[in-house]
């Protein structure tokens, strides 16, 4: 019995637990694997720009007036539907225009798996079906919109001003940490 305390001691056998402890703890942190069991719903509403001026005010007049024209609200420019990658992904992405002239990259009925470090990318990569599609979305130009805020429901990402929205042609939920595409949509204009 001594003899095997000793060997379970030893510090070839501490040195290896301490690595296997590390690792596991490493694995942990990397794939955070309690995220495929928790889901995130967002519920956000298409920005509405607020009118910041007053309408001018108009002289009676014995004429009559032309009816007032219509504001201009948000105009959707493009629009796709998720197609899966790495994980089951569905939903609609919508490039919606503001009356402001900002734009917003919208998802809409989102629905795919939680996971590390997923971001929103508007890309000008094509969308291909299949493990062929997974990586792609890296390879050329494209824009980090952000955090994905859920991965259930529908939410809004606004582009940088600087961003010309005319040079990109699709959409992905990329994982950041995998450089792996969990689903993309390719933005059919009209």
């Amino acid at each position: 019995m001594g003899r095997v305390r000793k060997v379970l001691t030893g510090p070839l056998v501490i040195a290896v637990l301490v690595v296997a402890v590390g690792a596991v703890g490493f694995g942990l942190y990397w794939f955070q694997p309690w995220k495929l069991w928790q889901d995130e719903t967002v519920r956000e509403a298409l920005p509405e720009v607020a009118e910041t001026s007053a309408p001018p005010a108009v002289a009676p007049s014995d004429e009559p007036s032309a009816p007032p024209s219509p504001a201009t609200g948000p105009q959707m420019l493009a629009s796709g539907e998720l197609i899966s990658h790495e994980h089951a992904t569905s939903g609609t992405v919508k490039l919606v225009r503001l009356a402001d002239g900002t734009y917003v990259v919208r998802l809409e009925n989102l629905n795919t798996s939680n996971g590390p470090d997923l971001r929103v990318w508007l890309t000008d990569a094509p969308v291909k079906q299949g493990r062929g599609g997974w990586h792609v979305f890296d390879d050329g130009k494209y824009v980090s919109l952000g955090k994905l805020k859920g991965n259930k429901g529908s939410q809004n990402y606004a582009l940088p001003p600087d961003v010309n929205p005319s040079g990109y042609t699709s959409v992905s939920i990329w994982c950041d940490r995998f450089d792996v595409s969990f689903g993309a949509a390719e933005l059919a204009r009209g």
